[in-house]
C-alpha cells in the first residue's frame, strides 16, 4: 500500500534545489527521504562541488538516510525529489527499497534546462553490442570465485 503524499516534503526538496543553485553550490536538484512522517535524510546535487558524477541529490539523500537509520534498506521510506529521477537515481531508489517516489519537475522539464536523460534511456533499450559505451566480459570463470566465496561465507549479510 502506497503512503499518501505530503506536499510539504516536496516543497522542502524544491527549496533545497533552489538554494543549491542560488548559493552556487551545485545543480538544481534536491531530495528528502521520509519515514514515519519525518525527514530522515536530505541531499542536493554536489556533482561539480565534489567532483563525483554520482553525487545527485537523490543519491546523496539516500546515503544520508541510510547512515542516519543505520540500515542499507530504506523500506518504509518515501523519496521526495525536486525532479523526476534520472536512470541512476531511479535504480538507486530501487536498490534502497524505497516505497514510493514523489517528484516535482518532469524529465522533460529537466531536458529544457539542459539535463536530458533521453540518451541514457535510448542506450538501455539497445543490445549491448550497439551501445555507444563498449562493454565486454573478461575472466568470467575467475570472477565467479568472488560469488563462490559469497555463497559459502558464514559472514555474509544478504541484501
Amino acid at each position: 500500500m502506497q503512503p499518501s503524499a505530503n506536499p510539504e516534503f516536496l516543497r522542502r526538496a524544491i527549496a533545497l534545489a533552489t538554494e543549491n543553485v542560488v548559493s552556487g553550490a551545485g545543480g538544481p536538484f534536491g531530495a528528502v527521504i521520509v519515514r514515519d512522517g519525518r525527514i530522515v535524510g536530505e541531499g542536493v546535487n554536489t556533482v561539480t562541488a565534489v567532483y563525483d558524477p554520482t553525487a545527485h541529490g537523490e543519491v546523496n539523500a539516500i546515503r544520508a538516510a541510510a547512515k542516519a537509520l543505520g540500515a542499507f534498506s530504506l523500506a518504509g521510506c518515501q523519496l521526495y525529489t525536486s525532479c523526476e529521477p534520472c536512470p541512476m537515481c531511479l535504480a538507486a531508489a530501487y536498490w534502497a527499497r524505497i516505497d514510493a517516489i514523489y517528484y516535482g519537475a518532469s524529465a522533460a522539464d529537466a531536458a529544457r534546462a539542459g539535463f536530458d536523460d533521453a540518451f541514457l534511456y535510448g542506450e538501455f533499450r539497445k543490445d549491448k553490442a550497439e551501445r555507444k559505451l563498449p562493454a565486454m566480459q573478461l575472466l568470467g570463470d575467475e570472477a565467479w570465485s568472488s560469488f563462490a566465496a559469497w555463497i559459502v561465507s558464514p559472514n555474509k549479510i544478504a541484501y
